[in-house]
């Protein structure tokens, strides 16, 4: 009963029985050709039941093991390595079936390979998962074939299990080395002059140029016979929120994931970028009201405690009420911060109900709005249009782009400072932005 449980019968040995069945036909035209074709069955049916042994010979003929991360980073992609060993005395073909989470869809995953006989080897595929959560992988069917390949034998291993998606630890440990690089200008970060200093006295120093004059000490200069400078230490231990709003606004989509979630990875690896710059990084995300608060922190565990707020985020696709966040930033935020606030604006009448609030917000703390560009638009904007149809869309288009642009220049008469950024540039934009403050010592 197990063999017939895991015997299949391959689409080979179909069609030389088909091509059998037909000769058998035309032997009522031709006498001896059923002679012939009886033949070839008797013999089909010999090498069947040979398959059937060479396959069924051994109890662990084929061992297999599915190797996952310890947790999958969303956006980025994840390697899964199958290993494989052939316990067989002569070589086999394989054909390997992985039961991935539905969360992909997909049903026609299929790993066609030959291995030899008492040997070993690894398969590698990818994985991007574009929604944070649990993903329970099914079974890992392996169908080994004999050189005849008449029937496969199938072998089921590493059933129901399961790995969660975590917001990109990859991107930030690579942006995480990028920062502290020599050379991190080719993965789009700026190298920002600073132009102002704080009053955290360092040391005195011989001027070069390209220093602040400003910052010429006189005595030092008399008594020198030369140009001296004051030279002034980066403040640090700057509190720095990261503010994310989970409204209906983020779940717009963009190449498989929504806005929330590229908000969700840039935090993550900005978070790293200000705890690795001597800052203290926090988190609020809200909607209907504020959740998921983590206080300005840069003790060790902050990051854990942050990637798992950042884990939990999930949205009631409300209407974000940013009169609950002043409120709540004016009684649990006393210092003056460095607030980085993630969100989107569509149109300016989306802006005008929440400017009060940001100005309100910008009085007492340093703020700085990040929303993203609609780059679906670019596309409509980019075609010609040859159809009156086509030429509405495109003048659609590109009103809504022009209105993010006017939503830009209201943000900056109003003295809040603004970032728009593409989804998929969103955490380069976000660090350059905080490496410019800090270098400009506004905080």
């Amino acid at each position: 009963m197990k063999i017939l449980k895991s015997l299949y019968v391959n689409s080979l040995f179909y069609r030389l029985l088909f091509g059998i069945a037909t000769l058998s036909f035309v032997s009522f035209f031709v006498d001896w050709l059923y002679l012939v074709a009886v033949g070839l069955l008797v013999v089909l049916l010999l090498l069947l039941l040979v398959d059937i042994f060479v396959l069924f010979s051994g109890k662990n003929s084929v061992s297999a093991s599915r190797i996952l991360p310890e947790m999958l980073s969303n956006g980025d992609e994840n390697p899964v390595r199958i290993k494989i060993r052939n316990n067989y005395r002569i070589p086999v073909h394989l054909r390997i079936i992985d039961e991935i989470p539905y969360q992909y869809q997909q049903r026609d995953f299929l790993i066609k390979s030959r291995i030899e006989k008492f040997s070993e080897k690894e398969y590698e595929y990818t994985l991007r998962p574009v929604r944070r959560g649990e993903y329970l992988f099914g079974k890992l069917n392996i169908f080994a074939l004999s050189p005849l390949q008449l029937v496969m034998r199938r072998y089921i291993f590493s059933e129901n299990a399961s790995v969660a998606a975590y917001p990109s630890f990859i991107q930030m440990k690579k942006y995480d080395l990028i920062a502290f690089s020599h050379n991190p200008f080719e993965y789009g970060l700026k190298k920002i002059r600073r132009i102002g200093h704080t009053m955290e006295f360092e040391q005195i120093k011989e001027y070069v140029q390209g220093d602040d004059i400003r910052t010429i000490n006189w005595k030092a200069t008399s008594k020198k016979g030369q140009l001296m400078v004051n030279q002034y230490q980066e403040e640090k231990s700057q509190p720095v929120y990261l503010l994310i709003d989970k409204g209906r606004s983020m779940q717009m989509p963009f190449d498989g994931m929504s806005l929330l979630d590229y908000a969700v990875n840039s935090t993550l690896a900005l978070g790293n970028i200000v705890i690795r710059k001597q800052d203290k990084a926090g988190i609020f995300t809200f909607s209907r009201k504020v959740e998921d608060r983590v206080p300005a922190n840069r003790r060790a565990g902050q990051m854990q405690k942050i990637m798992s707020a950042l884990y939990r985020i999930e949205t009631n696709f409300s209407e974000s009420d940013f009169n609950r966040l002043y409120v709540e930033i004016k009684q649990s935020i006393t210092q003056r911060s460095l607030l980085i606030l993630y969100t989107n604006f569509e149109t300016t009448d989306a802006l005008q109900r929440r400017l009060p609030y940001l100005k309100a917000i910008s009085k007492n703390h340093l703020l700085i709005v990040i929303f993203f560009k609609n780059t679906e638009l670019n596309r409509l904007i980019d075609k010609n249009a040859k159809k009156m149809n086509e030429v509405y869309d495109k003048i659609i288009a590109e009103k809504f782009a022009f209105e993010k642009r006017l939503i830009v220049r209201e943000l900056a008469r109003h003295g809040v400072q603004c970032v728009l950024s593409s989804p998929e540039n969103l955490t380069v934009d976000s660090i350059n932005k905080y490496l410019e403050i800090k270098a400009r010592g506004m905080i």
